[in-house]
């Protein structure tokens, strides 16, 4: 029986579960198999992080990636347009889903049941399947305050609301145009955003072609501008992942204990960089019990060095679909 992700407390304990997860996945989820075995990878020389094999994240739009004998009740599917090929993530155990969010977010920001949970996600909440949008209404039903809701496109209603509630704990999720739409509506309504400290904005990524590209640094700025606050937070995940990164400010990510980013050479995906330097990002999300814990990303990023716990998002790597999951070039 696999160790409870969730009670890993050291390097050892994250390496033993991991390599224990990865001779479990290759002798259960046939298309993870199927691509070790293509590699002739030798399963009992694998000893190491570096030396698991991560699974193209695009297998995912062409595969059931999935456990034999799982019957999953749950999916969820990408971002995109209906002409698009999603990635679609089957899930066999919710509850491992919902463990994950709640504990990342208390090791990153505080217990759900603090904090009214607003959402400003009109492009995740026009489509059905959205693995963000699960992820807040978990976070709303464990609040469980009656202010809690979404905002599609009524920023005057969200604006009146957000003053109402400037002395208490709030967390508005919003992806990057819907931020910036808000903002903007605001400011032609001439009604200024005032700035309150128990207001903590995390952003979810994703410009979805409604606004012009900039920098990571370029978006915190203005949106910290724009809600009058020191620092966004940012919410790194995928559809492919049960388990999410966090940044308090800056672009700087930790992961929770259970997950594990490495940053291969983007040419050579069999190598590694060395922290501070640029690459694509590998993911280990060991909540992927069911599926495939190792995913290697079309993002692009680099290990801290200062801190290699910490890693940030660069962007995507050329030619690779632009997704909702997508962060921006900083």
């Amino acid at each position: 029986m696999l160790k409870n992700i969730f009670d890993i407390q050291t390097e050892k304990e994250f390496l033993d579960v991991a390599l224990t997860t990865f001779r479990y996945q290759y002798k259960n989820v046939e298309v993870y198999r199927k691509f070790v075995d293509f590699l002739n990878i030798d399963v009992d020389q694998v000893k190491t992080l570096e030396k698991i094999p991560f699974l193209p994240i695009e297998m995912f739009k062409n595969h059931q990636v999935v456990e034999g004998n799982a019957l999953p009740k749950l999916f969820f599917q990408s971002s995109g347009t209906t002409q698009m090929n999603l990635s679609t993530h089957y899930i066999a155990d919710e509850k491992i889903y919902q463990e994950s969010i709640e504990k990342s977010f208390q090791q990153f920001i505080g217990n759900p049941e603090e904090f009214i949970f607003l959402g400003l996600l009109p492009s995740y909440l026009e489509k059905q399947n959205s693995s963000l949008i699960y992820m807040v209404n978990f976070l709303m039903q464990r609040s469980d305050k009656p202010e809690n809701g979404y905002y599609l496109y009524n920023h005057q209603e969200l604006h009146a609301l957000l003053k109402i509630l400037k002395d208490k704990k709030v967390v508005l999720f919003g992806v990057s145009f819907a931020l910036l739409d808000f903002l903007d509506a605001c400011k032609s309504l001439d009604i200024p955003v005032e700035g309150s400290q128990n207001l903590m904005v995390i952003e979810t990524g994703g410009m979805k072609g409604r606004k012009e590209e900039m920098t990571k640094a370029e978006l915190l700025k203005i949106l910290q501008n724009g809600f009058k606050t020191e620092k966004i937070y940012s919410e790194y995940s995928m559809t492919e992942l049960l388990s999410q990164a966090y940044s308090l400010g800056q672009n700087i990510y930790e992961c929770p204990k259970w997950m594990r980013v490495l940053v291969r050479n983007a040419e050579d995906p069999f190598s590694y960089e060395i922290a501070g330097r640029t690459g694509a990002i590998n993911i280990i999300d060991l909540a992927n019990i069911h599926s495939c814990a190792f995913i290697a990303t079309q993002d692009l990023g680099r290990i801290s060095s200062e801190n290699e716990k910490q890693f940030e998002v660069l962007g995507r790597i050329d030619h690779s679909d632009i997704r909702g999951c997508s962060l921006l070039v900083s």
